[in-house]
C-alpha cells in the first residue's frame, strides 16, 4: 500500500510558512508499513485542489491532507471532495453540535460561516475534532477495476491533526491494513572524516537501488548519514533484518561511524570521555563559540565539559596564551605550535584532562580552498596537532572545520 501526502494553503506554495505536517505525516504512515511515494503542496485554488486529489487517488492507496477545513472562503477542501467525486455537501448535524458547543464553551457567538465546518461529501465520514472547529472528513474514492483509495482530509493546526491522527486515522489505517500488514523501520548510523563518494566506494554494493534492506546515503555539512530501511511484521523482525547490514557498514568503515540516529560528533566525543572518567576544556577562534555551545548542548555533558575561551582576534590569543610572543615570532599566528600552546593553556586554566584548541582564520581574503586551521589537543602526557579544512562553500566552513576538531580529538581518545 502506497501513500500521497496533500499540503493546502497560500501560505505553503507561497513559501511564508514551512510544511512540517508532512515530515510527521510521512513518519507515521511509515511505521504503519505504508510507504509515502509523493508529497504535493497546492495552493487555495479550487481547480488545483480537484486536480490533485484526483491525481492522487490514481497514483496512491491512502490521500492525507491536511488545510484547506477553515470556515473562511479560501478554505476548499471539502468543495474540492465533493466536486472530485460528485458528491453533494450534507449537514452533519453532531458535527454542527460539537462546533456550536466549542464556541459556546469559549464564550463567543459563532459566525454563521463556521456552519460549511459540518459540511460533509454524501458518504463521507466525519473525523472528530475534540479541541477544533474543523471536523476531519474520511472517504473513500472509487477507482475502476480496484478498491478504492481511502482519503483522510485533516486540518492544518499541527496539534489538532495529531491529536486526530492518533485517535481516529491510525486505528483506522491499521484495520485496513489488517494483522498482517508490514512495517516499515529505519536506522540511521553517523559518519566523519571522508567525502560522499570516497564512502560509497568502502561499501560494497549496499548502496545499489532495489537492494533488501535499502541503504541511503545523505550529507549534511560534512556529516554523512547512511540510512538504512527494512520492512517486516514486527520492530524485532525489521532489526534482524537490518543487522547483517549494519555489522558490514561497521567492518567496512571503523571508526569513521562514530554515533547512531541523532548523535552528533559532539555527543560521541561526551560518551567517549565520560567513559573513561575525564574532563575537557576548549580554546577556539574560527568557530566563534560553536565548539563550547555544541558541548555545553550535548545531552549528558555535565563536568565532562568545564567550558572554554573563545578568542576573535590576535591580540586575544596573545593574552590568553603564555609564551605567545615567542610561538609567534618563531611559528606565527597560524601555527600549529601557538595552537599546541592553547589547548595547554586551557586545560591547565580549567583543570581538565584534555585540552582542545581550534585556530583562527586564514588572512587570505576571501579563503581559499587550500585554507587550513590549526588544531590541537594537549594531554598530561603531551600534545597532538594537525590541521583541519578551511574550504568548501562559505555556509558550512565554520561548521565543518569545527566538526574536524571534534572528530581529532574524538579519534585521539578511541587510540588512548
Amino acid at each position: 500500500m502506497h501513500a500521497e501526502i496533500i499540503s493546502i494553503g497560500d501560505e505553503l506554495t507561497s513559501g511564508q510558512r514551512l510544511d512540517t505536517n508532512s515530515q510527521w505525516l510521512s513518519e507515521q504512515l511509515g511505521m504503519l508499513g505504508i510507504r509515502v511515494l509523493f508529497h504535493t503542496t497546492v495552493a487555495d485554488d479550487l481547480e488545483a485542489n480537484r486536480q490533485a486529489f484526483l491525481l492522487a487517488s490514481q497514483r496512491a492507496d491512502v490521500v492525507v491532507a491536511t488545510g484547506g477545513l477553515g470556515p473562511t472562503a479560501d478554505d476548499l477542501t471539502r468543495q474540492a471532495l465533493s466536486e472530485t467525486t460528485g458528491r453533494p455537501l450534507e449537514l452533519d448535524q453532531p458535527s454542527l453540535d460539537h462546533i456550536r458547543n466549542l464556541f459556546r464553551r469559549r464564550q463567543r457567538p459563532m459566525p454563521e460561516s463556521n456552519v460549511i465546518q459540518a459540511m460533509f461529501p454524501a458518504g463521507s465520514t466525519p473525523i472528530p475534532n475534540p479541541h477544533g472547529s474543523a471536523p476531519g472528513i474520511e472517504l473513500a474514492m472509487d477507482r475502476p477495476e480496484r478498491g478504492p483509495a481511502w482519503v483522510f482530509a485533516l486540518p492544518g493546526v499541527p496539534a489538532e491533526m495529531k491529536e486526530m491522527w492518533q485517535a481516529t486515522v491510525r486505528p483506522r489505517l491499521e484495520r485496513l491494513l489488517g494483522p498482517e500488514a508490514q512495517r516499515i523501520r529505519h536506522y540511521r548510523l553517523k559518519c566523519f572524516g571522508v567525502g560522499e563518494s570516497d564512502l560509497e566506494q568502502m561499501l560494497p554494493d549496499l548502496i545499489r537501488r532495489g537492494r533488501e534492506p535499502q541503504v541511503g546515503i545523505t550529507v549534511s555539512h560534512a556529516t554523512i548519514t547512511l540510512r538504512i530501511t527494512a520492512s517486516g511484521a514486527t520492530d524485532e523482525a525489521c532489526r534482524l533484518a537490518m543487522q547483517p547490514t549494519i555489522d558490514t557498514i561497521h567492518q567496512c568503515l571503523g571508526d569513521l561511524v562514530f554515533g547512531e540516529e541523532d548523535e552528533e560528533l559532539q555527543h560521541a566525543v561526551v560518551r567517549l570521555l565520560r567513559g573513561s572518567g575525564r574532563t575537557l576544556a576548549t580554546a577556539e577562534i574560527v568557530s566563534s563559540g560553536l565548539l563550547s555551545q555544541w558541548l555545553s548542548d550535548a545531552a549528558g555533558a555535565g563536568d565532562t565539559y568545564r567550558g572554554g575561551l573563545v578568542l576573535h582576534d590576535g591580540q586575544a590569543l596573545l593574552a590568553a596564551v603564555h609564551e605567545a610572543s615567542d610561538a609567534v615570532a618563531r611559528h606565527g599566528l597560524d601555527s600549529r605550535e601557538l595552537a599546541a600552546l592553547l589547548a595547554q593553556q586551557c586545560r591547565h586554566l580549567f583543570q581538565a584532562d584534555y585540552g582542545l584548541a581550534l585556530g583562527r582564520l586564514p588572512l587570505s581574503d576571501p579563503p581559499r580552498e587550500q585554507d587550513k586551521i590549526p588544531l590541537a589537543v594537549a594531554w598530561a602526557g603531551g600534545v597532538a596537532t594537525d590541521w583541519a579544512p578551511y574550504g568548501g562553500h562559505p555556509h558550512i566552513r565554520r561548521t565543518r572545520c569545527t566538526k574536524h576538531a571534534l572528530d581529532f580529538l574524538r579519534q585521539h581518545l578511541l587510540r588512548r
